[in-house]
């Protein structure tokens, strides 16, 4: 019989001093859902406690500290196979008094951007992220199945959760959050599809599309004619398919696809204000179709229009400067070669 979830609010702070955090690594109690994890320091509240006497009297216990200046940052609601904790999440600047041992493991200052080098939960990124982007109040539910982060919710609204991949594109069993996966440049898997067909001469034409103003990157810019992320849990066909039904409303089949090979692409950049450390292994496809663009039903907040080129016109624009576009040379090479092998 499953095991019934137990319920909880607690307290936790990150103490800052010098760019660094106050780190507690969890090693000694053995029956410890936090067990070799490094968090921050806090606890259950107390009967009658508010968040603000919890907070206070946790950090003391743990760390010696008497708090001066803190700040209420967010609530964290984080849910395994048997607990439901609910998180108030502090982080605090002012602090006085003399430091203490604590019997819950050992306490370290750890500068900031290492932070996400320790072993810590995988949600717990996200949190630091939008701590350093100083971000306004939130609330974010973390839903794990052992150490496996199955769900991520910010502010009511769904986050994406890719599998981190090997480079022969199997899955680590490591689940991350998108723009943490864009953050610290960790593998995960996408797919190409390329649609194709051959003018009135024989020459083959594909499909590009042109990316919404709204995207997060390459905003505006010429693009693979179909393109996604793999969801946690996808296989690559499975998410092939899903791309076209959801940016071109296409409806396909699996033996439709023809493979062209894979393509591992590394981006460095920085949107709107952000880093942005893209590794990609994209399993690339093509999908013969003769179809015109106003048969299409394009997903508006994705693609903002699509257009037949040559190829052969299509890789002489990519030397232009002025044409705003963000294919890869080294792909568009391996689809000429695929398409001229298949005539």
């Amino acid at each position: 019989m499953r095991e019934e979830k137990r319920s909880c609010m607690t307290t936790l702070c990150y103490l800052e001093k010098d760019g660094k955090y106050l780190m507690l690594h969890r090693t000694a109690r053995e029956q410890d859902v936090n067990k070799d994890k490094w968090i921050g320091v806090g606890g259950h509240f107390e009967e009658g406690e508010s968040p603000e006497e919890c907070l206070l009297r946790e950090v003391k216990e743990e760390t010696g500290y008497t708090l001066t200046s803190w700040r209420f940052r967010g609530i964290v609601t984080f849910c395994t196979e048997t607990l439901c904790e609910y998180m108030c999440l502090y982080t605090a600047d002012g602090f006085e008094g003399t430091p203490a041992a604590c019997d819950e493991g050992t306490l370290e200052w750890v500068p900031k951007e290492k932070a996400l080098a320790l072993n810590i939960w995988e949600g717990d990124k996200i949190f630091f992220y939008l701590l350093s982007e100083e971000h306004p109040f939130f609330s974010l539910k973390l839903v794990y199945w052992y150490d496996r982060l199955e769900e991520a919710v910010l502010d009511g609204k769904p986050l994406e959760l890719f599998d981190e991949r090997r480079e022969d594109g199997s899955k680590t069993g490591v689940v991350m959050e998108r723009s943490v996966a864009h953050r610290d440049g960790r593998l995960h898997g996408t797919v190409h599809v390329w649609l194709t067909r051959k003018t009135a001469d024989g020459q083959p034409e594909v499909l590009l599309q042109k990316r919404s103003r709204e995207k997060e990157s390459y905003p505006g810019c010429w693009d693979i004619s179909c393109a996604g992320h793999l969801q946690t849990g996808d296989e690559y066909e499975e998410g092939a398919l899903r791309e076209l039904e959801e940016e071109l409303g296409i409806t396909a089949e699996k033996n439709q696809l023809k493979f062209v090979g894979w393509n591992r692409d590394l981006t460095k950049e920085n949107f709107r204000g952000r880093p942005y450390l893209d590794d990609e292994l994209a399993k690339v496809y093509v999908l013969p179709m003769d179809t015109e663009p106003e048969q299409l039903k394009l997903q508006q907040e994705e693609v903002e229009e699509v257009r037949w080129m040559p190829l052969k016109l299509c890789m002489e624009k990519m030397q232009d400067p002025r044409w705003k576009h963000c294919l890869r040379s080294d792909e568009m090479e391996m689809l000429r070669t695929y398409l001229e092998t298949e005539e």
